[in-house]
């Protein structure tokens, strides 16, 4: 039976605790393979200097590319308007045979929140949630079935990457040589 894992975000950009988070999540639970799906428009929160939605899918092309068993999809930048992760996880789990398991990668922050997502109920029905510890997190998440990783902490966000950007400091070994050579040539996350 094929486990493949689903790891969403806006990856503005894609950073080094995206790829620790699921290349333990891979490891630990046995996933054949793991898809990073971009958003087109986040949900529930909104993010200032949210580079286009095109930029941030080559930046997770970019960072994953010399991984055999990471994946990229684009299902949520071909749908306008906000992205739920309902509707992607309905769309993958038609696109894939009966006996696929899906698991939904997520941080220990974005678990506390989980009962504020559109049709969770549904969600809960499609994948089972592999929970990443977060360095700091004291709020506890519902009480759902989930599957529990704990990795080494990775303090860094792409809100922290972006100030670096604007800023002219290195983000050097913060994200892929890949991606950081993109943003500079694209002028990403500038004054």
């Amino acid at each position: 039976m094929k486990r493949i894992g689903i790891l969403g975000g806006t990856f503005n950009p894609i950073h080094i605790g995206h790829l620790a988070m699921a290349e333990v999540a891979r490891d630990r639970c046995r996933l054949d393979k793991v898809i990073f799906v971009p958003c087109f428009q986040p949900p529930h929160k909104n993010i200032p200097h949210l580079v286009p939605a095109r930029d941030r899918y080559r930046m997770v092309q970019l960072g994953i590319q010399d991984h055999p068993d990471f994946d990229v999809s684009d299902i949520e930048i071909k749908r306008p308007g906000k992205s739920y992760s309902i509707d992607t996880v309905r769309q993958l789990r038609a696109s894939y045979p009966k006996e696929v398991r899906f698991f939904f990668i997520i941080g220990e922050d974005n678990f506390a929140t989980l009962k504020t997502w559109k049709d969770i109920d549904e969600i809960l029905r499609i994948v089972t949630f592999i929970v990443i510890n977060r360095p700091g997190q004291k709020e506890r998440g519902p009480a759902l079935k989930h599957l529990s990783v704990q990795m080494p902490g990775i303090d860094i966000s792409a809100s922290f990457l972006r100030h670096c950007f604007r800023e002219g400091q290195s983000v050097k070994y913060l994200i892929p040589e890949r991606v950081r050579k993109y943003i500079i040539r694209k002028c990403l996350y500038q004054a």
